[in-house]
């Protein structure tokens, strides 16, 4: 294997870093330079600190957020012109758009990833042909026969990704009948039993649940062309089949599969869908209707103020679907708010093309840019950290959530990821506001504290049992529904994390809650799931440079000291994978192989993790920082930021990556203000707890 080059530096082979995943003695800290070797870098930091902090305020909006653009990948693009083409609703200007950004992220071997210098990808390459299709590409151009080629010899359709073949099968070149089955008597699951909705992480509920309808529904759109290129070799199919002319016929290229065994959990699950399905024939009209009504009341409920649904882009695309086939009109209320939320979900370019976001995170990117700002040095009382927080304070939700079904009980104060998502606050983006929010003098103390102590409250409540805390739910830990062969697109459930909980346990450390017997065990969690190399795992973000950057701040700020030794092994381990360049990078393929723990080409992004870790850990004046802070003032663009195409952060780990164009700046602006400044001490902030 050999790893991806890019940026100054380079990605360091996976071979050469071997050691890095061993455990081995805490070296002794290499000093820095001389004096005036340190004070360069002191100076370097403090312009490369200086014009960030300008680039970062020129930045916010009026309102007083900021939001860069989240990346993902083609899918989205591509998803979005079939859903238009499944509603009769496509334009010209549209599909040209798309296909111009779709074309852009092609592969040299015909194929898309789904993270900037990744590996080819089928479903992405499948659904990205089919949205040029769609465009009037040929499939005998060039680009196109190179992707279906490449499509072919992976197994074709039949190797791709339940998700591809629903969209396939919307339009008849994919059955229903070899889809899992989803049916929407689901609803109605008691909320102990097993495989209800809410044992589904709340993505993949607000997912799921119009799922089923579709499902039970079974629509087929015209195909507008047929898609024989993607089927697989002509091996697999009957010498004389149709399917190069037609849409699908009888010989469809989905050979058999051999089941599990049945005492196996794969094999039950494998006979339960078969067993979905032969139900799916003889199901109750009546409770069938009724079943789906009440899915669709479910939908509608959660719809949000701005026509969408979770603020994410693929339940409302399912929702809009599952609605539509229930009798509701592009015109209806529902329906027309919805399609309005996903055309601001689109990211026009300067050079025509369209970008479709799965997100947006103003509320992350906000509280995120205003630690930055504040540990750089701007006054705590500056108009712009002031507006922040304004903004930020008319974001807390005071409503109950999907939340409630587990902690009844706890009184609502999160905040949520996007503009608009009151059905779903989260945990982290909730401890980083309230990070946020003490680094602001604001001329009403009386509602900042009034806000943080719902904030707090609500973080508490919803601790899971074992210590730490997930991302939007409490003890979504079921092992079921990873089992489902419908199941097959990224995590479904909500487990607690290194990365958040670390965030939790660092803002009650900062509100005077160190002692407290929960933040404790939320202590304890994280110093046992501490990896034998050193570092932590990070669920949301790249990977164990993130989670390791996530513990460590959050370990110091909870009163473990710098000599500790889960604090020593994890220096000694930042240590070991810093890049050649002065760098620190990780690969999203860190997730699936070992070998590529901790190497990847450096960014800025992930060496301001590293960076934020190590000053943390007392190491402000040992090499390895000094090093680091050299590199992100060396690679600085003149406007003040980074360029970054690597992609830094994580939906699900390694089916679904983000390339956050707002971490590029912020997390090396807070890890040079740090260096700069010194760590922030909130607790003797006016305002402290």
């Amino acid at each position: 294997m050999t790893a991806t080059t890019g940026g100054s530096g380079g990605a360091v082979p996976p071979q050469e870093h071997a050691a890095a995943t061993a455990e081995v003695p805490a070296p002794v800290r290499e000093p820095s330079g001389p004096p005036e070797e340190a004070a360069g870098t002191q100076a370097a930091a403090e312009r490369a600190t200086a014009r960030a902090v300008e680039h970062l305020l020129g930045r916010q909006d009026a309102e007083g957020w900021w939001k860069g653009d989240l990346e993902t990948n083609v899918t989205m693009d591509a998803e979005d012109l079939l859903l238009r083409q499944f509603l009769g609703i496509r334009d010209e200007r549209t599909t040209e758009a798309a296909a111009r950004f779709i074309r852009s992220e092609q592969r040299e071997d015909g194929t898309w990833a789904t993270f900037h210098g990744g590996p080819g990808e089928l479903s992405a390459t499948i659904e990205a042909y089919v949205a040029l299709r769609l465009a009037g590409d040929a499939p005998d151009a060039p680009h196109m026969a190179a992707a279906s080629a490449w499509v072919r010899a992976q197994g074709g359709i039949a190797a791709s990704r339940v998700f591809t073949r629903i969209w396939l099968a919307l339009f008849g070149w994919w059955k229903w009948e070899d889809l899992p089955e989803l049916p929407p008597e689901l609803i109605y699951f008691p909320k102990w039993f097993p495989l209800n909705i809410y044992d589904f992480g709340c993505w993949a509920r607000q997912t799921i649940v119009p799922l089923t309808v579709v499902s039970a529904k079974r629509p087929v759109r015209p195909a507008p062309f047929p898609l024989g290129e993607l089927l697989p070799p002509v091996a697999h199919r009957h010498p004389h089949s149709k399917a190069l002319r037609a849409p699908l016929d009888s010989a469809r290229p989905n050979p058999p599969r051999r089941k599990a065994p049945a005492t196996t959990w794969d094999g039950v699950f494998q006979r339960l869908d078969r067993a979905l399905h032969a139900y799916h024939k003889v199901a109750i009209p009546g409770l069938r209707k009724a079943a789906m009504r009440s899915a669709a009341r479910w939908i509608v409920e959660r719809q949000e103020n701005d026509g969408c649904w979770g603020g994410i882009q693929p339940p409302a695309v399912y929702s809009i679907i599952a609605l539509h086939l229930m009798g509701y009109d592009l015109q209806h209320p529902v329906l027309r708010a919805g399609l309005e939320s996903l055309d601001r979900f689109a990211v026009w370019r300067e050079d025509g093309s369209r970008m479709i976001e799965a997100c947006q995170s103003p509320v992350w990117d906000t509280c995120l840019a205003t630690i930055a700002l504040a540990d750089a040095g701007l006054r705590p009382d500056h108009p712009a950290l002031v507006k922040a927080a304004d903004w930020m304070l008319g974001e807390q939700i005071v409503r109950p959530g999907d939340w409630s079904v587990r902690r009844p009980g706890l009184p609502p104060g999160g905040w949520a990821f996007e503009f608009h998502n009151d059905n779903y606050p989260d945990i982290d983006d909730t401890a980083e506001v309230v990070l946020a929010l003490r680094r602001v003098r604001h001329p009403d103390p009386g509602r900042v504290d009034a806000a943080v102590g719902r904030g707090v409250r609500w973080n508490l409540g919803m601790q899971s049992k074992n210590g730490a805390w997930g991302a939007f739910d409490v003890d979504n830990t079921s092992s079921f529904p990873d089992r489902l062969p419908f199941c097959d697109f990224g995590e479904v459930i909500d487990p607690p994390s290194a990365d958040v909980t670390a965030h939790v346990v660092e803002m009650l450390a900062a509100e005077g809650r160190a002692h407290d017997s929960r933040t404790r065990r939320g202590v304890a969690w994280l110093l046992a799931e501490q990896e034998d190399c050193g570092a932590w795992f990070g669920r949301w973000g790249t990977n164990y440079v993130y989670g390791t950057g996530s513990v460590v701040p959050a370990l110091v700020a909870a009163g473990i000291p710098a000599s500790h030794p889960a604090i020593r092994r994890a220096v000694a381990w930042l240590e070991r994978v810093q890049n050649d360049d002065g760098g620190w990078g990780e690969d999203q393929r860190s997730y699936p192989d070992p070998e590529w723990i901790g190497c990847g080409a450096s960014t800025a992004s992930q060496t301001g993790w590293a960076l934020l870790a190590l000053l943390a850990a007392g190491e402000r004046d040992g090499k390895a920082v000094e090093r680091g802070v050299s590199w992100l003032a060396q690679t600085q663009t003149e406007d003040g930021t980074w360029d970054e195409p690597y992609f830094t952060g994580t939906g699900f780990p390694w089916d679904f990556s983000i390339n956050y164009h707002l971490y590029r700046h912020v997390f090396p602006l807070t890890a040079l203000g740090r260096y700069v400044h010194g760590e922030p001490d909130l607790l003797r902030h006016p305002q402290g707890a």
